[in-house]
């Protein structure tokens, strides 16, 4: 990856690839996550213990093979777990739906089931070796014959083995070309053993693996592709789905409208019959109902839209509820602040919430008008139903349905300007 970034912590959909393999995982039913690890992995184990805070970590001192990694873990083996499912946390795209089919081969009796899928481009895959139904052996592509290396039918990675075929992977052996213990060496342990081992088809998109920032590319790209079409599937209208970017996490009502250029971060929850305008960038966010947002809005972390509030051009909310109906329409700033049902916001104007140490919080009432070019500094209070004069710097707070207005008397010299161009051209010559 030419990272400093562990290539797990690499983001698909707005989340950490591992983040995706763990939440198949739990959403299969798992009931224990153990997630191994290598050395100097500080990142990747604080991230498993807030997305998975009962997962257990296990470090994988040398990297020997997967077999090897599996046995890193071999502690989660002691208690006799019904069924067992590896899976590679470069493997962002596998569906939980996938996962159950590969349990319910093992509700059914195999012992051993292995994910595969079928592809033009087999090369550099480790080849599914199979007879009558029954799965003989995973042949990696070094070590496979030329007649091994026709057939495409290829090792996805993620193997499934019931609890009592643990105790085969001890004896894996090292006798390959690289020396190391693979687990697809499994299969032909457990054949010798007399156990049922089988494999089942999926769809090659799922298991695409991620070993460089191109591939990544690629998986944000199919990513992408699915969830523009279950958001359009679920009542959504995107007029321009190849310019919309959702995250793992993006909430969409019904007969929703996402204008082109608009990305959704992680966080955002958007309610019915809402638009959203063209070159939006949203995250962290609730939008309730009947709201319009854009074109050009900035929403950041902490924003709460209430219904059918808008929200307009160049407008950038961060750490703030706009409540029912109120209008914060042209070129506005709007930090840690709370704006009450049917307020109008100026264009121009801005919540000074931050003092160089601090962030402070401004209460606009409902009703209120705030006129335009206008800088509340924080903190400050403006009353229900209360008038802010256009171009004013409001310090202290207004009572309700009170006027303020904070500039310098308007002074006006009759002539004056015509005496400066005479001056000025006197200069000149």
């Amino acid at each position: 990856m030419r990272s400093a970034l562990p290539k797990v912590m690499h983001q698909v959909g707005g989340r950490p690839m591992l983040g995706h393999v763990i939440a198949a995982a739990q959403g299969a039913g798992a009931n224990r996550v153990a997630v191994v690890v290598g050395p100097n992995a500080d990142g990747v184990r604080a991230f498993v213990a807030e997305a998975a805070p009962d997962a257990a970590t296990y470090e994988q001192t040398q990297r020997l093979g997967t077999a090897h990694a599996v046995l890193a873990a071999a502690k989660e083996f002691k208690s006799a777990p019904d069924d067992v499912i590896v899976l590679y946390g470069d493997t962002p795209l596998l569906t939980s739906a996938t996962l159950k089919r590969l349990r319910s081969a093992m509700t059914r009796g195999a012992d051993v089931v292995v994910l595969g899928f079928r592809t033009g481009s087999p090369t550099g895959y480790g080849r599914l070796l199979t007879e009558k139904g029954r799965l003989l052996a995973i042949r990696e592509e070094r070590d496979a014959s030329d007649a091994e290396r026709e057939i495409d039918f290829c090792n996805a990675g993620v193997m499934g083995f019931r609890g009592a075929a643990a105790s085969l992977l001890k004896k894996i052996g090292n006798r390959n070309a690289k020396g190391e213990f693979y687990l697809t060496d499994l299969v032909e342990l457990a054949n010798r053993a007399k156990k049922k081992v089988v494999a089942i088809e999926g769809d090659e998109s799922e298991f695409l693996g991620v070993n460089s920032r191109i591939e990544l590319a690629a998986a944000e790209r199919v990513f992408q592709h699915q969830a523009r079409r279950v958001a359009m599937s679920e009542g959504v209208t995107l007029i321009a789905p190849e310019t919309v970017w959702l995250s793992y996490d993006t909430k969409l009502g019904r007969d929703v409208i996402v204008e082109p250029n608009v990305f959704f971060g992680p966080g955002v929850t958007v309610g019915d019959d809402v638009v959203i305008r063209a070159n939006s960038h949203i995250e962290g966010t609730r939008i309730a109902t009947g709201a319009v947002v854009g074109p050009f809005a900035r929403l950041r972390p902490g924003t709460d839209i209430g219904p059918n509030a808008h929200i307009g051009n160049f407008v950038e909310v961060k750490n703030a509820a706009v409540d029912e109906g109120a209008k914060v329409n042209h070129l506005t700033y709007i930090g840690d602040a709370h704006v009450g049902a049917g307020a109008n916001i100026g264009a121009g104007t801005i919540t000074c919430n931050y003092d160089g140490f601090a962030k402070h919080h401004t209460e606009i009432g409902a009703g209120a008008f705030v006129g335009s070019n206008s800088s509340l500094v924080a903190p400050l209070t403006i009353g229900v139903g209360a008038y802010i004069g256009s171009g004013s710097v409001i310090t202290t707070d207004v009572p309700d349905n009170a006027l303020a207005i904070g500039r310098c008397r308007q002074i006006t010299k009759a002539g004056w300007a015509d005496e400066l161009r005479a001056l000025k051209a006197k200069q000149k010559a």
